[in-house]
């Protein structure tokens, strides 16, 4: 039988426009590109001193440092796989500062000049890599291209960005061992790297740095946390969502600005430190679905501006505290799915003032709690906290009686609601579970799997969501997103955007509107949580950054009420708005991270 011209066309067409509406890079494209990546660059290669100088063309460039620009963004378009959208179909002659994305300002070395300040590729939903001659931005001071589809390594060029206060590469696909060649840069300020596939240990030299706040959530980070970490004067960090052992580190009471805590779904163990009594000003402390466990310290009641506290899904036992119930800013305390089996004063939900969630205890007479033989297990095997063979690795799986309900956050979780693209959950490989011990205390309740898939519209940042270093805007509490509207680069040295949208409590989105980066640097959001605890996952198909991105959502797990601002820059002046105005959205958040 023939089939009718008109149906076949109509066929094609449909065929052709779902192939091209569908924008998210699969395993074998990723794989493409790295191997491009990896034909093109040698390991550990780097660009020869007088590149730039050798390079030839027919075009003429007001300065040397716009032609290194050029170079640099020549170099970068070709190693485009995909630009759905068009971004950078301009980019093309020697005008450089008319680039879509690119942003100009005077040379911090020389005013009469004008050099690329800064980049933002926010939600381009571009896929490519990253090439050796991205060094030759050695002015640029700002950098976001956080919800795209890039892959591969950091190159090792990284290192000669000697001006660079904001580095957001959040939601791509980046993958390796943490790039140590940003450590390199002296006046960094704001890191965010969450949502890739970075995996190995966390550096020591991460807490030296003079970082404002810290990302490095829903990746594949295997390590214990550094013993120096009180070293850093973050006021927000974030590891949620990675696969992180042992303990928490004494020197956490080092850490005076600390604002927001938040190690959500990760494998740490041992008990809590009693120094955590001495961060007067964290206003977020989320250690849930971890395998922490004894008594939570008496010191807690030190912590006298917190308003969350979730120890939710661990193993902690003995009595919840009046003293920790009747902290004066507390307005959320979860402890539910443990084995606590007393309720002070105060400690019994309903709460007058604040919101109490004590499910899935031993507590005798409330609703929903554990089997008396299930508490008995653990409740009758005491844990000696000065054991220092608690924090030597990971306990094994989930006992064989889990709880039966879904866990219930500190907050109520969020269904995303993109104030960018948002993602739709893509689970990555479940967590490898460790061979069954006799312990009790090392069960722990099933935990989900996560990494986060390709930003579909990748959520707003909740409401109180963490900001962003000095001038730029901060990723969510739980998984803080990248700023909405990221400003341009400073013009010298500039730091991050100001009032880039903090990231959500429990789902550290991108900011909101992140406007351009202030002279003096304000201080970060009110709560701006760490990177979403809760995030949904990066969006599939992450469209081009939204000029009005939807405020934070107002239940993602709420961020410190005191944030302590970022450092400021006397000295700092920033680059005018110019050009195309562009969007810094935040990356996207998984349900229940």
């Amino acid at each position: 039988m023939q089939v009718p011209g008109w149906f076949l066309l109509v066929s094609f067409f449909l065929f052709s426009s779902t192939s091209f509406l569908s924008h998210a890079i699969s395993n074998e494209e990723a794989s493409f590109i790295a191997r491009r990546q990896m034909l093109h660059l040698q390991e550990n290669e780097d660009l020869p001193e007088n590149y730039a100088a050798t390079y030839k063309t027919d075009l003429t460039f007001p300065n040397p440092n716009l032609k290194s620009a050029y170079i640099a963004l020549q170099a970068w378009k070709k190693a485009i796989y995909s630009d759905p959208t068009n971004f950078t179909s301009n980019w093309e002659g020697p005008n450089v500062c008319s680039y879509k994305g690119v942003f100009c300002a005077a040379s911090l070395n020389d005013s009469k000049i004008q050099v690329v300040a800064g980049i933002d590729l926010n939600q381009a939903d571009i896929a490519g890599y990253i090439p050796a001659e991205f060094g030759l931005l050695t002015d640029i001071a700002l950098l976001h291209i956080n919800s795209n589809r890039f892959c591969g390594v950091l190159p090792k060029s990284f290192s000669k960005l000697t001006l660079l206060h904001e580095l957001d590469i959040s939601n791509n696909r980046f993958v390796g061992k943490f790039p140590h060649h940003v450590l390199s840069i002296p006046d960094i300020k704001f890191i965010d790297i969450r949502f890739n596939e970075f995996e190995g240990e966390i550096p020591p030299e991460l807490f030296n740095k003079t970082l404002d706040a810290i990302f490095i959530n829903n990746n594949r980070f295997t390590s214990t946390i550094p013993e120096n970490m009180g070293n850093s004067p973050a006021s927000v960090i974030v590891f949620a969502n990675n696969d992180i052992s042992g303990c928490i580190p004494s020197s956490i009471g080092q850490m005076k600005n600390l604002n927001e805590f938040i190690v959500i779904n990760n494998n740490l163990t041992g008990c809590l430190p009693e120094d955590i009594g001495k961060l007067q000003h964290l206003a977020v402390f989320d250690v849930s679905e971890n395998l922490f466990v004894g008594a939570l310290p008496k010191t807690l009641q030190g912590m006298s501006e917190v308003e969350v506290i979730s120890v939710a899904h661990n193993k902690f036992t003995g009595s919840v505290p009046k003293s920790i119930c009747s902290l004066p800013n507390l307005v959320n305390f979860t402890f539910s799915y443990n084995y606590f089996n007393v309720e002070e004063e105060g400690c019994v939900p309903p709460g007058k003032e604040i919101e109490l969630e004590d499910m899935d205890n031993c507590i005798p007479n409330r609703p929903k709690q554990k089997a008396t033989n299930d508490c008995n297990v653990v409740i009758s095997k005491p844990v000696d906290c000065t054991n220092k063979a608690l924090c030597s690795g990971k306990s094994s799986p989930p006992s064989s009686n889990p709880p039966t309900e879904n866990p219930t956050p500190s907050v109520p979780k969020q269904t995303p609601t993109p104030s960018t693209p948002k993602p739709t959950p893509t689970p990555s490989t479940p967590k490898a579970e460790p061979p069954i011990e006799d312990d009790p205390h090392s069960e722990a309740p099933k935990r989900r799997t996560r990494s986060p898939p390709p930003p579909v519209q990748s959520p707003p940042s909740p409401v109180h969501s963490p900001p962003p270093p000095v001038h730029s805007p901060p990723p969510p509490v739980h998984s803080p997103p990248p700023p909405v509207h990221s400003p341009p680069p400073p013009v010298h040295s500039p730091p991050p955007p100001v009032h880039s949208p903090p990231p959500p409590v429990h789902s550290p989105p991108p900011p909101v509107h992140s406007p351009p980066p202030p002279v003096h640097s304000p201080p970060p959001p009110v709560h701006s949580p760490p990177p979403p605890v809760y995030s949904p996952p990066p969006p599939v198909h992450s469209p081009p950054p939204p000029v009005h991105s939807p405020p934070p959502p107002v239940h993602s797990p709420p961020p410190p009420v005191n944030s302590p601002p970022p450092p400021t820059w006397e000295d700092i002046i920033l680059p005018p708005h110019i050009g195309a105005e562009y969007m810094s959205p935040p990356p996207p958040t998984i349900e229940g991270y």
